[in-house]
């Protein structure tokens, strides 16, 4: 077997140490960001995806489903917290001004810092379109108001970019670049979330926020945001993909103590034939993943990547892998928590955690049954694009 990349011993490392283990700590909700988030930033792996004319390692989002399988081996809230900037550094990187390019990410980068998004909100739900966050324009001048509910990241980020309704064009959106410290930001509160603990989403309200009518990215801010879930979406597959490996051998490590009918359990078919069909389906999760990564990196490799990405929007190969291994790996662990009996229930195992965690993969950034409305009226409706 060929020896893995420097960068992904790296990280190897880095779950090794830091990750693996630390689950009483990963699994609180202790204060964020937690200072883990420093230390990986000590590997100079901190924004890998970033773009090297901005000082990033520019590694390509094929190796980042390599990244992320392993640092979600170890924490899948960990690897959320780190790849997640990932949505708004594309929106920026293709769609904003040079200026503010070089402004914002190269100091991103320079700072091992975070960033954030701002789409979400309660009484729209699923339908953006219906958002109530508004912007005006005042000579030069972006004024933002509403309120967001689901932010990771946004507490600590550097920026954020905010998708909200003109005002006076009620079809028209924008998405907006709002550096962290501008008046008017105020975080409501940290969600208490089930799973993925050790990442921080709030709920934020922007009053009054002003930045300069530069900072507004090129183009209608709902479907530069459908650009911006390309990467985000198939990265947060592939935590699933993390998950389940580490369930897979977490019930190996449980077979080798456990005896049934004074055997050991790995020697029992049943339990043979589940670990077989884990191995199947963690072989489709990891295909799937690099083989959409490798579709998003054929496009971002093209001499007019941000204006292909604005023609097709949401990607197929995007949507079927979030859907995919979101279920899969939730079928997965949930198989593997009842191989652990009643141990399974409880929070001596990991396996519970790890079930916490798969569920978020078909909740966040479109819901299962959102993506397939979409998948419906994209694809099966139109004749044209069926396969």
């Amino acid at each position: 077997m060929p020896r893995p990349p420097e960068y992904l011993r790296k990280i190897q490392d880095f779950a090794r140490r830091e990750l693996i283990g630390s689950e009483e700590l990963l699994d609180s909700l202790a204060p964020a960001p937690l200072p883990l988030y420093g230390r990986f930033a000590d590997t100079g792996l901190a924004n890998w995806w970033m773009p090297k004319r901005h000082g990033g390692m520019e590694l390509s989002l094929e190796e980042s489903v390599r990244i992320v399988s392993e640092l979600s081996y170890g924490d899948a809230g960990a690897a959320f917290t780190l790849f997640i900037p990932i949505l708004t550094t594309s929106m920026v990187g293709w769609y904003a001004s040079e200026e503010i390019q070089e402004r914002h990410l190269g100091s991103l980068i320079a700072e091992n810092g975070f960033c954030a998004t701002l789409g979400s909100e309660h009484e729209a739900g699923s339908e953006l379109a219906r958002m109530s966050t508004t912007v005006r324009r005042q000579g030069e001048t972006l004024i933002v108001n509403g309120q967001k509910a689901f932010s990771t990241n946004t507490d600590f980020g550097r920026f954020l970019v905010v998708i909200a309704r003109v005002e006076d064009a009620a079809s028209e959106y924008l998405a907006v670049l709002i550096p962290r410290d501008t008046p008017g930001i105020t975080v409501d509160k940290r969600w208490d979330v089930i799973g993925l603990r050790s990442s921080a989403t709030y709920q934020v309200s922007l009053t009054d926020c002003r930045v300069p009518a530069g900072n507004a990215l090129r183009g209608n801010g709902l479907r530069i945001l459908e650009v911006g879930l390309n990467a985000s979406r198939i990265l947060i597959a592939t935590t699933a993909l993390g998950i389940a490996r580490r369930a897979r051998d977490l019930c190996m490590d449980y077979a080798k103590t456990k005896t049934v009918k004074n055997a050991p359990l790995a020697a029992n078919p049943v339990f043979a034939a589940k670990l077989g069909q884990f191995e199947m389906q963690i072989e489709v999760m990891a295909n799937q993943c690099l083989a959409a990564a490798r579709e998003y990196d054929a496009i971002a490799a093209g001499p007019n990547a941000g204006e292909e990405f604005l023609r097709q929007g949401t990607l197929k190969s995007a949507v079927t892998t979030k859907m995919f291994c979101g279920q899969t790996a939730w079928q997965l662990v949930s198989t593997a928590s009842e191989m652990f009996g009643g141990v399974g229930y409880t929070n001596e195992s990991v396996i519970g955690k790890l079930l916490r965690d798969a569920r978020y993969v078909s909740i966040v950034e479109g819901g299962d049954d959102v993506l397939r409305e979409l998948m419906f009226s994209r694809y099966v409706v139109p004749v044209s694009k069926r396969t």
